[in-house]
């Protein structure tokens, strides 16, 4: 009798141009009925961003494709919004408006008929965490950058499929009109080239909702933890504490992440973004602050802050589907990681087989981001630049040096 890890791969291997890559997928979304023929590059919504002008990478350049009239992703304030993620809309309950249809819906495995490799992990412990943002203003075109503020993280992604977020209590109702949302991910530097991701929706926040508006965002920094660098220990007074932007690296404009390739910004305890609702975006960011009292929260100051110590755990089950591709994996505080015993990563033996159907999306012609994932995996740690502690103008340096080595060596 054959394994079913041969006929897995065998099923890959019939797709040799098959998309990888990873989209936040509702009908609230810009760009959802984006395909690979709609602009003259590929620029479906699993696509990643790197190396690109504001305009191509902000919103994923989808501002003139938006949702139809009424549809909105619901952010209910204390509770829990589960979104789907995945290589393929087909995948998800958003499969009918798939250009190929149904491929592999209903499963909890991101990227049905493809390995880890796809949406770049080597395993459960190799996650980069994403996150949401929102701005509450309801005119797209008037959102920058500086708008959006990172309200809830999920250190897990994009491990599952569906992927729970939870929303900070009190949040705001959104103006008449909804607000503006957006995904973000930036995946871990050993599994595929360096790159960031984001969709952005509508959004609307309901059930108890709060008066407080949020704080005046800042920039996150680099204090956590960070022993692939040297850095065994955290440094708490560096942490922006409150309201945070969105992490925007690697393209040609607008950053304001400067780390290099080999030590990409994450969304993880490293720039204080803590698993489940942050919980401090209510107060302006400030440099080594102190938390504020919000609700039942308890007051923390920046220099006895435990890794946890701002928020509650986002370790919410996964939807139950009928054709499950893995065990939902329990989340673990970052803190316990190193002793706790690893749940055993989504296999190919785990996902979905006979009922895989790649669909024309994931048939579309490899993009130039594509192929530039396809290169080795990045395990040569000595080459990576030192994570900045202050995001010093060292680390700029370094980013700066290794962005140009590596555009060289892409002309050559």
């Amino acid at each position: 009798m054959l394994s079913s890890i041969p006929v897995f791969l065998a099923i890959a291997s019939l797709s040799p141009l098959a998309s990888a890559h990873i989209a936040f997928w509702h009908r609230s979304m810009y760009g959802f009925n984006v395909t690979a023929q709609t602009f003259s590059y590929d620029n479906r919504p699993v696509i990643p961003l790197q190396d690109m002008s504001f305009d191509k990478w902000w919103f994923h350049g989808h501002l003139d494709y938006p949702p139809n009239d009424g549809d909105f992703f619901e952010l209910p304030a204390g509770g829990t919004a589960m979104s789907e993620l995945s290589c393929d809309k087909g995948a998800t309950s958003e499969y009918s408006s798939s250009p190929g249809g149904k491929a592999g819906y209903p499963t909890d495995y991101p990227c049905p008929g493809q390995p880890l490799s796809q949406f770049h992990t080597t395993g459960e412990n190799d996650l980069g965490g994403c996150a949401l943002s929102i701005a509450y203003k309801s005119d797209v075109r008037s959102v920058t950058p500086e708008d959006l503020v990172v309200f809830s993280v999920n250190q897990k992604c994009v491990w599952n499929l569906n992927t729970a977020f939870q929303v900070p209590a009190n949040m705001p109702a959104c103006p008449e009109g909804g607000c503006i949302c957006a995904w973000h991910w930036i995946h871990t530097p050993d599994s595929g080239a360096e790159q960031m991701y984001m969709n952005g929706f509508k959004c609307k926040v309901t059930g108890n909702t709060g008066s407080k508006p949020l704080g005046k965002p800042g920039v996150a920094r680099r204090c956590g933890a960070d022993p692939a660098n040297g850095k065994n220990d955290a440094v708490a007074s560096n942490c922006t504490i409150g309201a945070k932007n969105p992490l925007y690296w690697d393209q040609t404009e607008r950053n304001n992440m400067f780390e290099g390739i080999y030590s990409p910004p994450l969304y993880k305890d490293l720039y204080a973004f803590y698993d489940g609702p942050q919980n401090d975006i209510f107060q302006d960011a400030t440099v080594g602050g102190t938390l504020q009292t919000v609700s039942n929260q308890v007051t923390s100051t920046a220099q006895s802050l435990s890794p946890h110590g701002l928020v509650a755990s986002s370790s919410q089950a996964a939807q139950t589907t009928t054709t499950p591709a893995a065990d939902v994996p329990v989340t673990t505080p970052a803190s316990q990681q190193a002793e706790a015993p690893s749940t055993p990563s989504p296999s190919p033996s785990a996902a979905p087989t006979p009922e895989i159907t790649t669909s024309a999306a994931s048939q579309a012609p490899a993009s130039e981001s594509t192929k530039k994932c396809s290169r080795k995996k990045r395990s040569n740690r000595s080459k990576k630049s030192v994570g900045a502690e202050d995001v010093n103008i060292a680390a700029r340096h370094n980013g700066i040096k290794h962005h140009n080595k590596r555009r060289l060596e892409n002309h050559l």
